[in-house]
């Protein structure tokens, strides 16, 4: 919820009019452990919400898990409103139902990497999403880069 969705909402801000008034704070949760559905919350809002239009910016939801947890919690902080806007919509793996207001892209692939999503840190600078391996990313975490990103290890393309 952080470091996944920060090149999109930076592109978002900056397509808002100036005469909106838009105030940004961060919220991270944990991974959520396999087979249990839990997640926790690693780095809380600054702000008070209550009583507030909010709108939750995710880089992709999945399972819809991490975000009914989320979305839960903010809830219970009493906001005006609560809409959530993502970058990629994955359904096809969708556990729990998840409103979503805002979607960029809807998507099937099972792995993707590039503006802002990562596999061990890596590809969050790619300026594209890209369909990858799983597979082939845990047995060797570099495995794309020389691909996606030449042997110089400088961006290919736009």
């Amino acid at each position: 919820m952080l470091k996944g969705s920060l090149l999109f909402l930076a592109d978002l801000v900056r397509s808002i009019p100036v005469h909106v008034p838009v105030e940004v704070d961060f919220l991270a949760v944990s991974p959520y452990a396999p087979d249990t559905g839990r997640v926790r919350i690693v780095k809380d809002l600054d702000v008070d919400i209550h009583d507030r239009d909010v709108v939750l910016v995710e880089d992709i939801v999945d399972t819809g898990l991490s975000l009914a947890y989320i979305t839960g919690e903010l809830e219970r902080r009493g906001p005006r409103s609560l809409a959530v806007c993502t970058l990629l919509d994955r359904a096809v793996r969708r556990l729990v139902p998840a409103e979503l207001r805002f979607v960029g892209f809807a998507i099937e692939e099972d792995y993707v990497l590039g503006y802002g999503l990562d596999h061990a840190e890596r590809y969050r600078n790619l300026r594209r999403i890209v369909a990858a391996d799983a597979a082939t990313l845990r047995a060797d975490p570099d495995a794309h880069v020389t691909e996606l990103y030449g042997s110089s290890g400088g961006m290919l393309g736009p």
